[in-house]
């Protein structure tokens, strides 16, 4: 099925794949990549080469318009082909999700001041709503939010604990969710603040991400009632506009970084020598590349059918709630089997292979893990059919 901005989205994302490949890729083994994810030295010395190809934030064009969900997902599928693609051309998590709800929400004053440093990518973002276990705040329940606001002349004050908050280290604009007597809000926020207090950031499975995830304090934090994100009470409708696209563009992304990794398993397999044959003449071996083979063009069809439905218009709540799952299933799947093919290979840092295990685990818990979608659609499917039961 063709899409409408199909020829110039394919134009980009050819452009981008040579970047990544020619440029991006030699990058893999920097010495700037810490545990964390890459340092601000390297994220900035490999976005400026990203702008300089002509490569930064290549799904939003020039006149500020956004590619189709379709040809987003052909251009962020090229960013993702190293784990450092996203980061350099300003596609990645937590941003590209952000930069997508100020597009939608925000006012022009706001598109001004923290939207244009964004889609630069002069400035990265932080997305504050999961909160500690500890402190019995929001975490897949959206409603258990503890963080509180409340309005005080022409200021809201904001107070609460949030965590694994992706890129708050070194982030210069956040999107704040807190609760009031409306019900849930959103605020924009110039970062560094005193009032917004990194507490420590976690130590995880997953390193691609500037900043890491962090714990973060919120303390008397006083914001401009004009820096609310659209209306008081509105958040989780705010949410809920930013959640089925960025879980989508998560899917295109990693099936980026799959498809480099079962290239680099494949080649391995056509050239290791076990048993006085080639590894991949092993039944065993040739079956797991071919059932990788498999899953990748399942995602990628699971992925432009909800796009395709984000398209028509469609909230797509349903439709990324199963490209999600399907794909983060299917992706862990290709990762293993590609650390499989390549054995103590496989599990070394020479290549990508052994990050995109690890982060294509944790990507099986970012926006939501797999049962609480799979219990989201269970519900839906019960409706139905006790709607039909009722009917018949």
């Amino acid at each position: 099925m063709n899409y409408p901005d199909e020829a110039i989205a394919k134009q980009i994302g050819d452009r981008v794949e040579a970047f990544i490949r020619d440029v991006v890729a030699s990058y893999e083994r920097d010495p700037r990549l810490e545990d964390h994810g890459p340092s601000e030295e390297l994220v900035k010395e490999i976005r400026d080469k990203a702008r300089d190809a002509g490569v930064m934030t290549p799904h939003i064009l020039e006149d500020g318009s956004h590619l189709s969900q379709r040809g987003t997902a052909y251009v962020l599928q090229k960013t993702g082909l190293s784990p450092l693609g996203p980061v350099a051309c300003n596609t990645g998590a937590p941003d590209e999700g952000n930069m997508f709800l100020l597009g939608k929400v925000a006012n022009e004053e706001q598109h001004e001041r923290f939207l244009k440093p964004l889609v630069s990518g002069e400035a990265r973002s932080a997305f504050f709503m999961t909160e500690p276990p500890e402190y019995e705040g929001a975490g897949s329940d959206p409603s258990m939010m503890k963080t509180t606001c409340v309005q005080d002349g022409n200021h809201w004050v904001i107070n609460g604990r949030k965590t694994f908050i992706t890129g708050a280290l070194g982030a210069k604009v956040g999107i704040i969710m807190a609760k009031s007597e409306e019900g849930a809000c959103m605020f924009l926020v110039d970062l560094p603040n005193d009032a917004v207090r990194i507490e420590r950031v976690l130590d995880t499975i997953d390193s691609s991400m500037p900043g890491g995830h962090s714990e973060v304090v919120i303390d008397n934090l006083r914001v401009p009632a004009t820096d609310m994100l659209g209306n008081p009470g509105e958040g989780f409708r705010y949410a809920q506009i930013r959640l089925a696209p960025a879980r989508l563009s998560h899917c295109m992304r990693w099936l980026g970084v799959a498809i480099r990794a079962n290239e680099i398993a494949t080649e391995y397999a056509c050239k290791r020598q076990a048993f006085s044959k080639l590894l991949v003449d092993h039944e065993g071996v040739g079956f797991m590349l071919a059932e990788n083979k498999i899953d990748l063009q399942q995602c990628s069809l699971m992925i432009d059918w909800c796009a395709d439905a984000l398209d028509r218009g469609e909230n797509g709540n349903v439709e990324s709630s199963m490209a999600k799952v399907a794909v983060s299933e299917a992706l862990f799947k290709v990762a293993d089997r590609c650390v499989q093919v390549m054995g103590g290979m496989g599990v070394s840092r020479d290549t990508i292979v052994e990050q995109l295990f690890r982060e294509v685990r944790a990507f099986r818990i970012y926006d939501g893990p797999t049962e609480v979608h799979k219990w989201s659609l269970a519900k839906k499917i019960k409706k139905a059919e006790l709607a039909r039961l009722a009917g018949s």
